[in-house]
C-alpha cells in the first residue's frame, strides 16, 4: 500500500448539522444517566474535555489546509464545522452539569492545561495527538451506534440524541485529521511515522484516561461519595463483559497496525442505520 495514500471512500460525504439540544435545566436531573452517577460522571467527565479538545483538534488540522489537495481542503472545512456545533453543543451539556452543582470550570481547565502543554510541541506532533484522539473518538462512537445507543438508554431523550449525533459525525470525519497527517509527514520515512502516531497513542491514551478519572474523582467527591466501592462499580462499567471501554479495545489496537487507515473499518452501513434511526440528514 502507498503510504501516502488515502483509503476514505471517494463518495464519502461529511454534513455539518447545526443542531441544538436541551438546555433546560429542569429537564436534566444531577444523576441524568439513569440516576446512577457512575455512567453520569463518565459521560459527565468525557464531555468536559470536549470544547478545549475540539479547538485543539482544529487549530492542529487547520495549520495544514493550505498543503492538501481541494478535496481534503473541502473535507477540511466540514470536519472544523461539525467541531465548532460538538463543542457549543458540550459546552452547554456542561453548563446544565454546572447547574446541578458540579465544577464544571475546574473540569474544563484540567483538559485546557494538558493541551496548552500539547500546543508546545511541534506541529506534526499536535497533529499526530489529534489523530489519536480522533481514532479514539471514533471508535467510541462506533461502539455507542453499534448498540443502536443503548448505552445511553437510562439517559433523557435529549442527552441520548446528542451522543448519538455527536457519533455519527466522528465517524463521518474518522479520517480527516489523518489524511492530513499523511501530508504533513510526507517527508519522512514510514517508520519514522509510524513511531510517531503509535507514541502519539499511548500517550494521548494515559492522559485522557487519567484526566476523565480525576475529574470522575472530583465530580464523585461533590455527591460525597468516596472509597474502594464506588472505583469497584467504575470499573465494572467501563471494562465488565459489556462496558464500552472494554468493547473498544480490540478497535484501539488496530491504530498500532503498520499501514493503518480509519477507513479500514469501514462503518457507512452503520452510519446509515443510525441516521436512520434518529431521523438525521445523510452526508451526501
Amino acid at each position: 500500500m502507498n503510504i501516502h495514500a488515502t483509503l476514505t471512500p471517494a463518495t464519502h460525504g461529511i454534513l455539518v448539522r447545526d443542531l441544538k439540544f436541551n438546555r433546560d435545566p429542569a429537564r436534566h436531573p444531577r444523576w441524568w444517566h439513569g440516576n446512577d452517577p457512575v455512567p453520569t460522571a463518565f459521560f459527565n467527565a468525557l464531555s468536559c474535555t470536549f470544547p478545549a479538545g475540539e479547538k485543539f483538534f482544529m487549530d492542529s488540522v487547520r495549520a495544514y489546509r493550505r498543503e492538501v489537495g481541494p478535496e481534503l481542503q473541502a473535507q477540511i472545512k466540514q470536519f472544523l464545522g461539525q467541531e465548532a456545533v460538538h463543542s457549543r453543543e458540550h459546552a452547554a451539556f456542561n453548563a446544565l452539569a454546572a447547574n446541578s452543582g458540579y465544577d464544571v470550570a475546574r473540569l474544563e481547565a484540567r483538559t485546557k492545561k494538558v493541551l496548552d502543554f500539547a500546543r508546545k510541541r511541534s506541529k506534526q506532533r499536535q497533529l499526530a495527538a489529534t489523530c489519536a484522539l480522533e481514532h479514539f473518538t471514533a471508535i467510541l462512537a462506533h461502539a455507542l451506534l453499534a448498540g443502536d445507543s443503548a448505552d445511553m438508554a437510562a439517559a433523557p431523550i435529549d442527552a441520548e440524541r446528542l451522543w448519538s449525533w455527536h457519533a455519527i459525525e466522528e465517524i463521518e470525519h474518522k479520517a480527516v485529521a489523518y489524511d492530513t497527517f499523511l501530508v504533513a509527514t510526507r517527508d519522512l520515512t514510514g517508520l519514522r511515522r509510524y513511531i510517531m502516531r503509535s507514541f502519539a497513542m499511548i500517550l494521548a491514551t494515559i492522559i485522557l484516561f487519567s484526566t476523565i478519572k480525576a475529574s470522575m474523582a472530583d465530580l464523585y467527591r461533590a455527591d460525597g461519595i468516596k472509597g474502594p466501592r464506588i472505583w469497584g462499580r467504575t470499573i465494572a462499567y467501563l471494562f465488565g463483559s459489556n462496558g464500552v471501554l472494554r468493547r473498544i479495545f480490540p478497535l484501539w489496537l488496530t491504530y498500532f497496525k503498520p499501514g493503518f487507515h480509519p477507513w479500514q473499518h469501514d462503518d457507512r452501513d452503520l452510519l446509515a442505520r443510525a441516521q436512520a434511526r434518529l431521523g438525521l440528514e445523510a452526508a451526501a
